[in-house]
């Protein structure tokens, strides 16, 4: 471990895509962007950390300072929640040809990536986008220099398309899940630890690690913890059908999961084993304790925290509002426990509030 920092994006679809977009925004105003040295993402917070990555050249981004380039990864990540790319996968990967995971991939390219690979992520900070390998149960990492699974094996500087790595991160279980990477196909050189094939199969990154803090753990002194997951709700009367009460037993597994690496960190904050902050979609900004925090009511951002998990398009007045809320928790968080003299903002992003 050492004085790097890292920002982790969390998961939670379209609805963690816009809240860490709203958290990104307020650390360029701060000028945090140029000070990390690491971005770790799953899932949904994948597709913002691709966008980020892909024009970060073309940024500005400078140490101390707002990126001025930075509107256009706003209009990206837009662009994109205006999309509902899951239920017409779906249907076309059961009905047509194709793949789910392909359809998805396709989608992402054609809006997002152009083409690019993990090539074309900058050589600092490093990008990590995360994925769970579902043969060997470790973590599998994208990333400019390498992809690797542990157990599994590398392959070094990886022409792998950028959306072909934002796919498997945000591949949720069941319906987008999982997705089949063949490093052959794009001339990558793979030579897997017996008794694993060439052909790696892949979930969601947030199967693993829903925070997305694996990769920056052993690697950083200062973690930046952006978590917009979902959460499992009381059920007074739950199924009992084998189908539907075994899946309630597997989310409550993974809520639990889930919760536990969230208290570990915090722990590990009030111990001072790590600096940083977190802030949570779920969290009430009252709880920083700031007297000039922006106006964010509890049921308001509770009501944004239980979007579903989709890849489903939103509407203009939830986008932007979910930008809000990661803008101010991002804020309160960053204000309240890494630096007290940051200046407070003026203004949400955008006159919705949230």
């Amino acid at each position: 471990m050492n004085d790097s920092i890292a920002l982790c994006l969390s998961g939670g679809g379209y609805r963690a895509m816009l809240f860490h977009l709203g958290a990104i925004w307020r650390l360029n105003e701060l000028g945090w962007l140029g000070k990390l040295d690491r971005i770790s993402s799953v899932s949904g917070g994948s597709i913002t950390a691709g966008v980020l990555g892909l024009h970060w050249a073309k940024l500005g981004v400078t140490a101390n300072a707002p990126a001025p380039g930075f509107a256009t990864v706003v209009d990206d990540v837009r662009r994109m929640a205006s999309m509902t790319i899951d239920v017409g996968s779906v249907l076309k990967g059961v009905f047509g040809p194709g793949t789910v995971s392909a359809r998805v991939c396709n989608a992402y390219d054609r809006t997002l990536f152009h083409g690019a690979t993990l090539q074309n992520l900058p050589d600092h900070p490093r990008f990590v986008i995360d994925s769970t390998n579902v043969q060997s149960g470790a973590l599998f990492r994208f990333s400019k220099p390498y992809a690797r699974d542990w157990r599994v094996g590398e392959i070094l500087n990886p022409r792998i398309p950028l959306a072909v790595a934002v796919t498997a991160s945000s591949a949720f279980p069941p319906v987008l899940s999982p997705i089949e990477l063949n490093p052959q196909l794009y001339g990558c050189r793979f030579n897997p630890a017996p008794p694993y094939p060439d052909k790696i199969l892949l979930t969601d990154g947030g199967v693993y690690d829903n925070l997305g803090i694996e990769t920056a753990w052993k690697e950083c002194g200062t973690i930046l913890v952006s978590d917009a997951g979902g959460r499992v709700a009381p059920e007074p009367a739950p199924h009992r059908d084998w189908t539907r009460h075994g899946y309630r037993v597997i989310a409550i597994i993974d809520d639990q999961v889930r919760s536990l690496r969230t208290r570990a960190l915090i722990d590990s904050f009030q111990r001072g084993e790590r600096a940083g902050a977190y802030f949570g979609i779920r969290t009430d900004v009252r709880n920083y304790e700031l007297s000039d925090a922006l106006p964010c009511p509890f049921g308001q951002t509770t009501a944004l925290a239980n979007i579903p998990t989709r890849l489903k398009a939103l509407a203009p007045e939830q986008q932007e509002k979910l930008i809000n809320w990661g803008y101010a928790a991002c804020d309160a968080a960053m204000r309240a426990h890494v630096d007290r003299m940051l200046p407070a903002p003026q203004r949400f992003p955008h006159a919705r509030g949230v």
